[in-house]
């Protein structure tokens, strides 16, 4: 991949004023990529002032040029496709499906944001005062601030950048200081496409303990988009809310799958092997808990471990392999400590797993109960912890019993059925006869509880990233 040694603010590149010099870090080899000087609250201003400066003429830009503009940056994605797939397989250790699955997302995205320009609608509503006219305009809020994760690192920043755009908005992305490059590598990409008014686009890194706090406490941007842990985002949503600032919030899961007793087991099982370990279990959508009838319990985790065999670790550079590093040794020794202090707590091992560097191989548990701490924690990590119950209500009390609401599952022979089970699970989204990793760029996204606030796609997101204007005309004098 290429090495970005500096940060892009108001249309150039340029070195980071920050305190730090940062390495980004293969986690497969270990090696280091590239380093380079971290971005410092001046950065961060000088971003936010640019974008706020090329706002203002954007917003204005006619809807018909804006879906030029994003048809422009379609193709220049599509052009630069392989120095995507690189920096994924790089600095993130993502195998070749998960890092064409981001390519094949991010594509989407832009395609169903063309029509949004169009979708700024107003309304004319009557009035009570003789000879008024009553104005409802939609229009962007200013600059959208982006902070984004590492794992999924350039579909949670672009389904933010795009909207943004799409709708007038200015643009400021904080990446993770464990995928610097993608954030760079997208400035690169809406760079050549040059569709866009130099400024409008900033993307600046840093450590989250020197300018994070400054990204969201800054005057200029109007909304905050942050994706992330729900520990993190609860201090964004207590900083914006101290500044009155709008919020998005997509936070942690603790995704559940039900397995009823008329489920396909086979099916079942196949589905919870991708749920719990595509990207090695680092996914904010991914199983995290199995909650399994008694009647099928021993059949589903006797096909669930051979399923779990069937995936490849290994080296996110063979076109075969599966499961991938986790993105650091930190990660790592997280996961394992949850899966040995469960063990501790009376679990036991249906299949064990093993580690090798940051490669972290799939286990199974099974004799877990809800308080255990791979069932009360995002483990973010390639396990799957089994949760035997005898009816249908304590399934639904055990995966409601958490603080979390993302994503979930229900496997079931009756489809009616899982339909009206499903709408008793405190979840945003969940899936009959799937697995829980889902989105789909016209549909809605997003959580409840501590999952997150707003949602994303398609009106969804247009409403989160625009607000209503009133403006009256008076046709007759009143006084």
């Amino acid at each position: 991949m290429k090495a970005y040694t500096k940060q892009f603010i108001d249309g150039k590149w340029r070195e980071g004023s920050g305190q730090n010099t940062l390495t980004n870090v293969d986690p497969f080899t270990g090696k280091e990529l590239y380093s380079y000087r971290s971005a410092s609250v001046k950065d961060v201003d000088d971003a936010y002032q640019a974008a706020a400066r090329a706002q203002k003429e954007w917003a204005f830009t006619p809807p018909g040029a804006k879906r030029a503009a994003l048809e422009a940056l379609l193709q220049a994605i599509i052009d630069a496709s392989a120095e995507i797939e690189a920096c994924l397989v790089e600095e993130n250790g993502a195998v070749k499906p998960k890092a064409g699955l981001e390519i094949f997302v991010i594509q989407d995205l832009v395609r169903t944001a063309m029509g949004f320009p169009l979708m700024m609608d107003g309304k004319i509503l009557p009035s009570n005062m003789p000879g008024k006219e009553n104005f409802i305009y939609r229009i962007p809020r200013g600059v959208v601030g982006t902070i984004s994760p590492w794992n999924f690192p350039f579909i949670l920043s672009m389904r933010s950048i795009v909207p943004a755009l799409a709708t007038g908005n200015g643009v400021v992305l904080k990446p993770s200081t464990d995928s610097p490059g993608s954030a760079f590598c997208i400035a690169e990409i809406i760079e050549k496409c040059g569709a866009f008014p130099p400024g409008l686009f900033n993307a600046i890194a840093g450590k989250g303990s020197e300018i994070g706090d400054a990204m969201v406490k800054h005057p200029v941007p109007g909304v905050i988009s942050f994706t992330g842990s729900t520990a993190v985002g609860r201090r964004v949503g207590e900083i914006a809310g101290g500044h009155i600032k709008e919020v998005s919030l997509e936070l942690g899961g603790n995704n559940v799958m039900i397995v009823l007793a008329d489920a396909d087991i086979e099916r079942a099982a196949r589905a919870a092997a991708f749920g719990s370990n595509f990207n090695a279990g680092q996914v904010c959508m991914g199983l995290n808990r199995i909650i399994i009838m008694d009647a099928v319990h021993d059949r589903f985790v006797e096909a669930l471990v051979e399923e779990t065999k069937k995936l490849r670790v290994g080296d996110p550079r063979d076109p075969d392999v599966f499961i991938g590093p986790v993105i650091n040794n930190t990660q790592v020794k997280s996961i394992e400590n949850f899966i040995q202090d469960t063990i501790r707590a009376g679990a036991k091992i249906a299949l064990e797993g093993k580690t090798e560097g940051n490669l972290v191989y799939p286990w199974v548990l099974t004799g877990v109960s809800n308080d255990m701490p791979t069932s009360c924690n995002e483990v973010f990590g390639p396990v799957s912890s089994v949760i035997r119950v005898k009816s249908e209500e304590e399934a639904v009390a055990a995966a409601n019993d958490t603080e979390c609401g993302l994503s979930g599952s229900i496997f079931t022979g009756d489809r009616f059925h899982g339909m009206v089970l499903a709408r008793k699970i405190d979840t945003g989204m969940i899936h009959i006869n799937d697995q829980s990793i889902n989105d789909e760029s016209h549909v809605m996204f997003g959580g409840l509880k501590a999952s997150g606030i707003g949602r994303f796609n398609a009106q969804w997101v247009i409403d989160k990233f625009t607000v209503d204007r009133w403006i009256s005309v008076q046709r007759e004098h009143r006084f």
